[in-house]
């Protein structure tokens, strides 16, 4: 039985009494969930589960035995029961009678589907053979920083033999496929006793007969290569640090400096989010003094691989001597020069019938001192392959500090990356939505027009930054929408329009968070009613500081990011019927409104030979989930226009008798943020169910 808690140690979380309630595929279900639950174990997407389980044939009503495994695409920690494929274990046995050898391996996945079982839908992935022909019920493969440390050293196979005896065998480097299937076949009849296998720089694999001994058998080899490297890799982490790790308020000012840079040259063909880290782990790599001739190794274990590509780029950046602006001046030189590497890559590694070359940027960008930036098409895959380099970087700890680290040879890495079956499932991947890759900041976030903006750029695959002056309401934003979206597509920043330094700031953490910028929506509002005689200071003031200042504010800071960028922009104004059609007892909100049109006109004008569109939302009469409705405003309208039923009034006014919705607002600026106004500038789209007074011409 293992320990509880052992300090570094894994933990063993199985609980008999809840297993003992479950059936066996409900087992599988909680052992995978417990295995991918520990980034030490298996990183997100990586590894696989399976249990030869026997089933009721749905024909014949007999018994047969049924393979349970992952299915092509899943992750162990968030897998549910119908994430798992199930295939008749008679039927994978006899497709051996029907492999031509390893020259056409390949042909071998398009039999899988003939093996179903149940009509399951699920596809099964390149590893089903690897878990059907282990000759025992339960089998796990794992990829555990501590172990692929042992796989991806110089000298693994006596490690292996060293650290575990004749319990954990050792093969070597083999591609995911049917061989590799029958390769475990072998080694398991001709070690009968063996608990595992260590694949050299893959990963881990585990057998038994039982679910419970199957996860405990992974737990207890994890920690015995915990254990291994704790009493025995003493030496300073990757040689030692060689220069100074910045302050944590700096590395965020380097990161928010380079971001948008990068964002803007690797994306003119498909945008980008980006994603940093300056956990511990990444600093120790980045302060190191092997940091450029380990990184120029890549990455070992296929998954690390494919998710971070070849090699990472490093930043030429000094932390002892920062000079922020040189290292900007040598990006494009150093983009460009990763780029021209990556296609020779390619022409000196491609087979005929391989792929056309893919986008050949880094994914990874190491930055001394600073900490790693990754870039993906959305933020939650720029944050997995960041996750994924992490454990590269404890794999190269590991391996460097007992031995030499060792990663994929260069052949074997495009092989994968450039793999049939690799593309295939690329290409089965669903078309991208229009606004993926797109970042959003949205003013006034939290209300009901922002809110309702945000929820329908992140429909459209959009990031979100929510700001907004009223931190209750933000927090319960972006708790709703990342319950919606995930977690990963929206942030929040509390900002005041006025205050510069606050715009400042929130527009600095935009770019921390997502990498960029794409597009502004300017919507904080609020809204006044008074007499001119009656009209305050004070209250005038308030109407042209948030509603024209507060607009010149957040549009200056996104002109500059935009052209930091030179990707182009996009500006959407929500003004008001009013600043087009004055109203009685309005004046000061009216004006400021005309002064915010008037802005958005001149930002086009400016914005234009930079493809940075700026156009404006007009709504009238918003009146569900809008805060400035709410209190003194909505009585003294209604109190102008002598109705106890605003709504109704407002409804009954407009030329197609109809009310206006926050979600009315929110589709117009999906509308010009989108592609599909993409010649449109300087334009003006009332949202009013008709008031002839504020036609535009």
């Amino acid at each position: 039985m293992l320990d509880e808690n052992l300090g570094a140690r894994l933990a063993n979380l199985w609980d008999d009494a809840r297993a003992s309630t479950m059936s066996e595929p409900e087992r599988l279900l909680y052992r995978s969930n417990l295995l991918g639950s520990d980034k030490r174990i298996t990183n997100y997407g990586g590894g696989n589960t399976s249990a030869k389980v026997i089933g009721k044939d749905p024909l014949t009503a007999g018994d047969v035995e049924v393979l349970w495994v992952k299915g092509s695409g899943g992750d162990v920690g968030t897998i549910r029961m119908d994430g798992f494929a199930t295939l008749y274990m008679d039927r994978l046995n006899a497709l051996k009678g029907l492999y031509r050898g390893i020259e056409h391996e390949d042909e071998m996945v398009g039999y899988l589907s003939h093996c179903t079982f149940d009509l399951n839908p699920r596809a099964a992935s390149i590893d089903t053979p690897l878990h059907a022909f282990v000759p025992r019920k339960h089998v796990d493969h794992m990829h555990p920083d501590a172990v692929i440390a042992i796989a991806a050293s110089k000298n693994s196979r006596e490690l292996t033999q060293k650290i575990f005896g004749n319990d954990i065998g050792w093969l070597p480097w083999k591609r995911p496929g049917f061989e590799l299937g029958l390769w475990l076949e072998k080694f398991c009849r001709d070690n009968p006793k063996a608990r595992g296998v260590v694949l050299e720089s893959h990963g881990l694999f585990t057998w038994a007969d039982t679910a419970k001994d199957c996860y405990e058998t992974t737990i207890e080899i994890i920690n015995k290569a915990i254990a291994w490297f704790e009493e025995n890799n003493k030496a300073p982490a990757f040689g030692g640090a060689a220069r100074p790790a910045l302050a944590a308020a700096e590395r965020r000012k380097i990161a928010e400096k380079l971001m948008p840079v990068i964002r803007g040259m690797i994306g003119k063909d498909e945008r980008k989010v980006g994603h940093f880290d300056d956990s511990d782990a990444v600093l120790d790599f980045v302060t190191s003094g092997n940091l450029e001739p380990l990184a120029a190794l890549g990455t070992s274990c296929p998954d690390h691989f494919l998710r971070t590509k070849i090699r990472p780029l490093v930043i030429d950046f000094n932390p002892a001597n920062p000079d922020i602006d040189a290292t900007l001046a040598g990006l494009a030189d150093a983009i460009a020069a990763y780029r021209a590497g990556y296609a020779a890559y390619y022409e000196r590694c491609k087979r005929p019938g391989s792929p056309a070359m893919r986008d050949p940027n880094a994914v990874v960008y190491l930055v001394p001192g600073v900490g790693m930036i990754t870039f993906a098409r959305d933020k939650a895959t720029a944050r997995i392959s960041g996750e994924f380099y992490v454990n590269a970087i404890n794999v190269m700890r590991g391996a460097s500090g007992v031995s030499d680290y060792i990663g994929l040879p260069e052949q074997e890495a495009f092989d994968i990356e450039y793999w049939l079956l690799e593309e295939a499932k690329l290409q089965r991947m669903p078309k991208p939505k229009s606004l993926a890759g797109r970042i959003a900041l949205v003013t006034g976030g939290a209300g009901g027009i922002g809110k309702a903006t945000a929820d329908r750029l992140m429909a459209e695959g959009a990031c979100v930054m929510l700001a907004d002056i009223d931190e209750a309401a933000l927090a319960t934003a972006q708790s709703e929408l990342a319950g919606r979206y995930g977690k990963d597509f929206v942030r929040s920043v509390a900002m005041n329009v006025t205050d510069e330094a606050l715009v400042a700031r929130s527009f600095a953490e935009t770019l921390v968070e997502f990498g960029g910028l794409d597009i502004l929506v300017s919507n904080a509002g609020l809204a006044s009613s008074a007499l001119i005689e009656d009209t305050t200071l004070e209250l005038w003031n308030r109407n042209v500081d948030i509603l024209a200042t507060g607009y010149f504010l957040v549009s200056r800071e996104a002109f500059r990011i935009f052209r930091k960028q030179k990707a182009g922009g996009n500006v959407v104004f929500v003004a008001s019927k009013n600043g087009l059609a004055a109203s009685p007892g309005a004046s000061a909100y009216c004006t400021a409104k005309a002064a915010e049109i008037h802005l958005a006109r001149c930002l086009a004008l400016e914005g234009a030979s930079e493809q940075i569109r700026v156009n404006v939302v007009n709504p009238d009469a918003v009146l569900r989930g809008s805060k400035i409705w709410t209190g003194e405003w909505k009585e003294q309208r209604a109190a102008t226009y002598k109705t106890d039923d605003l709504e109704a009034h407002y409804r009954e006014r407009s030329m197609l008798k109809l009310s206006v919705f926050p979600e009315d607002i929110a589709e117009a600026i999906y509308f010009l943020a989108s592609d599909m106004s993409a010649k449109s500038t300087g334009n003006i789209i009332n949202v009013d169910a008709g008031n002839a007074q504020s036609f535009t011409r």
